[in-house]
């Protein structure tokens, strides 16, 4: 019998016309009854508790193990029950910078971002820097005619946009973390991540030679960490080695994009940086979306070719390479960036309707924690920015 049925059964019985005239005559009695009817509705009363007891009993079986909601009942009470909580520390903002130095341009496929030029970038700075800002990954995006060639030049032009952004923040925030991406897209004439060779391949060895060249020129300009974007075979040992003979390896962190994949979620970024192939795609040197073991290979190698951090990206949709990353390198941080396409899809769901705009970005970034990241790349930080106490 339920404990509601139980509880029923006995207020009926409670209340049945013999007992009611049972009363009656304990009334007439005097005090004499009044013992008889605060005995009665003792027994009422015992009986309540056992069915309570009774019930309480089936319900969980014997096994209080099971009894799980009172670990997060109360607000502060769920956050215990997370291994790591997100923090103003964890995250890096992405800029898109370009060489007019006082452009500010809305970028229309990624919502909130702009690209700015050098006289814009401090003021822009400032007051998230005020609310806690801790770390920004700067991307190159030149755009005067002629500056692009089938080499990538200006990449570490020393004029170029990024090297002077890291000299401006260098002098004008010495508290930010600066990471520069090191690739040739956005550089190169014809948008692929390297040199080419005749027949339109990559050339992997004059590649790996000139993005090492380019991260060192960034790690002398004063970045704190250089995190080569490009996919080549052998670039982080080539960048490691350069970084000891330049006597600047014990001061610049090494952060691979260790696994990387082509996929459909770069659109946006490709928009703001320019960054577009003129011909083909991607796919022979980004990791395919369901080559897990080829990812974990690729951690396997950058780490043992000296990588600091480890890199996933996209994040949302490989949440389980973030996990294989964490387990590889389990004793160094891993990173993850939400990219461009994982932004602009939450802010359409959003402004259809489908969800909470701050609902699903923590729900989405807390993901990506709980796959095992502890260093999330995120257009969403000058929103986190606000939304975090800490």
């Amino acid at each position: 019998m339920s404990f509601s049925s139980l509880v029923q059964d006995i207020s009926f019985r409670d209340t049945t016309p013999s007992a009611a005239s049972e009363q009656r005559r304990q009334m007439a009695r005097g005090s004499a009854s009044t013992s008889t009817i605060d005995d009665h509705r003792s027994q009422v009363s015992r009986a309540r508790s056992y069915a309570s007891t009774s019930a309480t009993s089936v319900s969980i079986s014997g096994d209080i193990s099971s009894q799980l909601h009172g670990g997060y009942s109360h607000p502060l009470a769920r956050t215990w029950q997370a291994e790591r909580q997100l923090t103003k520390s964890m995250l890096i903002l992405p800029l898109f910078i370009t060489d007019n130095d006082d452009e500010e341009t809305l970028i229309p496929s990624l919502p909130g971002q702009y690209r700015r030029g050098i006289n814009k970038i401090v003021p822009f700075l400032e007051p998230l820097i005020r609310k806690g800002l801790r770390s920004v990954i700067l991307f190159g995006v030149p755009l005067a005619p002629g500056v692009k060639d089938a080499l990538g030049t200006a990449a570490d032009d020393p004029k170029g946009p990024v090297m002077s952004t890291i000299r401006l923040l260098r002098q004008r925030f010495p508290q930010i973390f600066i990471v520069a991406d090191v690739c040739l897209c956005e550089y190169t004439s014809h948008g692929h991540c390297g040199i080419l060779r005749d027949d339109g391949g990559l050339n992997n060895e004059l590649s790996v030679d000139r993005i090492s060249d380019v991260a060192i020129a960034y790690a002398q300009a004063g970045c704190h960490c250089v995190a080569p974007s490009d996919m080549n075979d052998g670039r982080i040992r080539a960048i490691k080695l350069k970084l000891i003979e330049a006597g600047i390896a014990h001061k610049t962190v090494l952060m691979s994009y260790a696994a990387k994949f082509s996929g459909c979620l770069y659109g946006p970024f490709r928009d703001a940086a320019g960054s577009v192939p003129s011909f083909g795609d991607r796919k022979c040197y980004q990791l395919p979306p369901g080559g897990r073991g080829l990812a974990r290979r690729a951690i396997e190698r950058d780490i043992a070719e000296g990588a600091d951090i480890i890199m996933v990206k996209p994040a949302s949709q490989y949440l389980d390479i973030i996990s294989d990353a964490k387990d590889i390198g389990r004793n160094m941080p891993v990173a993850a960036y939400q990219v461009s396409g994982e932004f602009a899809m939450i802010h359409a769901g959003a402004k259809a309707g489908v969800f909470d705009l701050k609902t699903m970005a923590f729900e989405a970034t807390e993901g990506i924690l709980r796959a095992g990241a502890t260093i999330v790349v995120s257009y969403f930080t000058p929103d986190f920015l606000d939304w975090l106490e800490v």
